[in-house]
This record gives structure tokens, C-alpha cells and sequence, in this order.
């Protein structure tokens, strides 16, 4: 590890020292903050792992239900039945901080009375109303799934910075400084003994 290019003074000694104790300091504090992230992006990960298996056994029985029903019923039927909306959603973008992170939010804001699709039980069939029963019941699983899965990403990103600053500051700052200290500590010995040997010979040639 090269050493800093700095003169071997006293005062230059005081600065380095200062800097090797807030370093360390600051390297004890990201250290801290990486295991905490660590340990809130395994929680999110089991959690997402979890939800996504149950969104996805869902969406494929839906989806097997929806295929199921078209097949028996008209293509003009279901492009009249899905074609406009059934109600209004106001979707709620917010932020909370985690460990100096921003992530994201969702809140999904319904009616008070929710509509239902508007078509005749004489062209449908139940495999459709089973479809649609579920698309809307599991709604809510995939904007929570969103936001997880988006949180995870976000933390992750943090996660590799906290490394590289963590990775920085141990293997290359703090060494480097204490290397530093340590030869002006020398040098600064060398030259008090040095003094010393002169005084001695001015006093033994006087």
C-alpha cells in the first residue's frame, strides 16, 4: 500500500490522525448500515418470493379459466364486455425512507361501491365469471408485489454503493493512512534522535 505524499511534520501527524479516527468511525457506521440493509433485503426477498408464488398459482388459474371460456363463447361478446371500464382507481404514489433510501408506496384508492361487469348471464359462462372474479381480487397482491419487488431493486442498488464505500475505506484509506502515520511517527523519531546526538557532541566539544 503506498503511503500519502504529505511532509513528515508534527502537524501533518495531528491531521492524519484526525482522519484515521473518522474514517474508522465512518467505515464502523456504513458497515452497520450495509448489515441492516442486508438483513431488511433478505426479509423483502422471502416475503416477495412468497407473494409472487401465490400471485402466479393465481394468475394462471384465472387465465386457464379465461381461455376455457373463450373458447365457448363469441369474440364480439368479450371485446363488448371488456371494451370500457367498469369504474374509476386513483393509484397513490408515496415515498418512505429506508436507511437514507427512498422506495415507493402504492395505494390504490376504489369507489365506495364497486361496479360490476355489465354482461348477460345468457352469453357468459362461469368459467368467465371466474376468470374476472379473480383478475379483480388479485389486484391488490400485484401492486403490492410491485412495490416489493421495486423496494428490493432499490435497496440492492444501495447495497452494492454501501460495499464499494465499506470495501474503499477498509482496504485502502484507513491502511493507507496508518501507513502514512506510522512513517511520519518514524521519521519524527529518527529526527528527535538525531538532535539528540548532536546535542550530545556540541556538549562533549564544548
Amino acid at each position: 500500500m503506498a503511503r500519502l505524499n504529505v511532509k513528515p511534520t508534527r502537524m501533518e501527524l495531528s491531521v492524519l490522525k484526525k482522519r484515521l479516527k473518522t474514517s474508522t468511525r465512518g467505515h464502523k457506521l456504513l458497515k452497520d448500515k450495509q448489515d441492516e440493509l442486508m438483513r431488511r433485503f433478505i426479509d423483502l426477498i422471502k416475503q416477495n418470493n412468497l407473494l409472487r408464488q401465490s400471485v402466479e398459482e393465481r394468475l394462471t388459474r384465472a387465465m386457464q379459466a379465461f381461455v376455457l371460456a373463450k373458447s365457448t363463447l363469441s369474440e364480439s361478446f368479450i371485446e363488448e364486455s371488456f371494451a370500457l371500464p367498469t369504474q374509476a382507481v386513483n393509484l397513490q404514489i408515496d415515498q418512505k425512507n429506508i436507511m437514507s433510501v427512498n422506495v415507493p408506496q402504492l395505494h390504490v384508492q376504489l369507489p365506495e361501491k364497486a361496479s360490476e361487469f355489465q354482461y348477460g348471464f345468457l352469453n357468459s359462462n362461469s368459467e368467465m365469471d371466474d376468470a374476472i372474479d379473480t383478475f379483480q381480487t388479485i389486484s391488490q397482491d400485484l401492486l403490492e408485489l410491485t412495490e416489493i419487488e421495486k423496494t428490493c431493486q432499490l435497496l440492492a442498488d444501495e447495497i452494492e454503493k454501501t460495499r464499494r464505500r465499506v470495501n474503499a475505506l477498509e482496504h485502502m484509506i484507513i491502511p493507507q493512512l496508518k501507513e502514512t502515520i506510522d512513517y511520519i511517527q518514524m521519521k519524527l523519531e529518527e529526527n528527535e534522535r538525531s538532535n539528540i546526538i548532536r546535542m550530545m557532541k556540541v556538549k562533549d566539544i564544548q
